[in-house]
């Protein structure tokens, strides 16, 4: 395996880093990185065939100008792993944050946390990124005036059958859903469907079980984990339970970051920043409801992101405020976070994505 990280380059980085993943002990071993081709390549997405990589550059917008949030393409180097640079796209916002693979692979799809709107950019026929074909602007806020002044586009998610797209607004305490034409690129609001959690919740990501009947979405500011019964033909999301993610008594800061349900969807971890640890849940199969399993810390602070591997063995957590890549190993029965030993220095890191070799 490849696993590739996602930074801000505010302290050095140059990019995009690469590591070889060995699947046997969870070492990490550097290949390269994209050598300051791209400012904050933040959130990355790699296509289903490890030969094409997508990259939010999550930046304000400059003075005077509407946008300066930026999606970047690139084509995977087949001999090395090394991303190379294509082109780049305006995200239409400001703070690019999130992006995703629609299914067919035509479409990314992108978040802007400043602006609180979400793009559709086309893929062309060498992996590059043409103009986008359809923009959305969320309206309103919420009741945290410090981080809910007004719309905060956190992540875009596609349903498993790539009908509906999915974007939390951290600032509107809302799940927006969008009915998505796979042929034009283009999504058009379905107001009746959209999911609300908790006033000052502050959803930021969504993440759906195998099978796709439930999805779980993590709340940043109130340090809770919403799950949703997800009806498939309508694009409905359903509250089932909403879970804690701190231990009882603990009343330091925190925020959330990523949620993701194991393969096999017998475990659901999230990210909580400030008591730097990851969360561990067992689910119930036939609800999706959540019962927590423990907390482990992430042997670093400011836990961002976190991705586990495709057979459900490994886990590597992004420590960002201690420019660390932390390796787990995931109990097979109990789903506990096991610590290897195993850990790679890389700058501010804010995502990690597992691609084939």
């Amino acid at each position: 395996m490849l696993v590739y990280a996602g930074t801000y380059t505010a302290k050095g980085s140059e990019g995009i880093y690469v590591f070889g993943f060995n699947e046997e002990s969870g070492a990490l071993a550097p290949v390269g990185h994209t050598a300051g081709v791209v400012k904050n390549p933040s959130f990355l997405a790699v296509d289903a065939a490890g030969g094409r990589l997508y990259a939010v550059n999550e930046l304000a917008a400059p003075a005077g100008e509407p946008s300066g949030g930026a999606v970047s393409a690139f084509s995977i180097d087949r001999a090395t792993g090394v991303p190379r640079f294509v082109n780049r796209q305006s995200s239409h916002g400001t703070s690019p944050c999130h992006l995703s693979l629609d299914a067919t692979g035509r479409f990314v799809l992108v978040a802007n946390y400043g602006s609180g709107t979400a793009a559709v950019l086309p893929i062309g026929a060498d992996g590059g990124l043409g103009e986008a074909v359809d923009v959305v602007r969320h309206e309103g806020a919420g009741p945290n005036p410090a981080r809910q002044e007004g719309p905060h586009a956190h992540s875009v998610n596609l349903a498993p059958d790539n009908r509906f797209a999915f974007v939390a607004d951290l600032g509107l305490d809302r799940i927006m859903v969008y009915a998505f034409d796979a042929e034009a690129g283009k999504l058009r609001l379905r107001s009746e469907l959209c999911a609300e959690v908790a006033p000052g919740a502050g959803p930021r990501h969504l993440a759906f079980h195998p099978g796709g009947a439930h999805a779980c979405v993590i709340n940043e500011l109130n340090a809770t984990v919403t799950v949703f019964a997800y009806e498939a033909a309508a694009g409905r999301l359903r509250a089932v339970q909403t879970a804690g993610t701190l231990p009882a008594g603990y009343t330091g800061k925190n925020a959330c970051a990523e949620v993701q349900v194991a393969p096999g969807g017998r475990f659901v971890y999230g990210s909580n920043r400030g008591h730097d640890s990851l969360v561990v849940y067992s689910v119930d199969e036939a609800t999706g409801r959540l019962r927590l399993v423990g907390h482990e810390s992430t042997l670093g602070r400011g836990p961002r992101h976190f991705a586990i591997d495709p057979s459900g063995t490994f886990l590597l957590v992004a420590n960002q405020a201690t420019d660390s890549l932390v390796v787990f190993r995931i109990h097979p029965e109990t789903g506990r976070l096991l610590p290897t030993g195993r850990r790679a220095a890389v700058s501010m890191p804010v995502c990690v994505q597992f691609a084939a070799d």
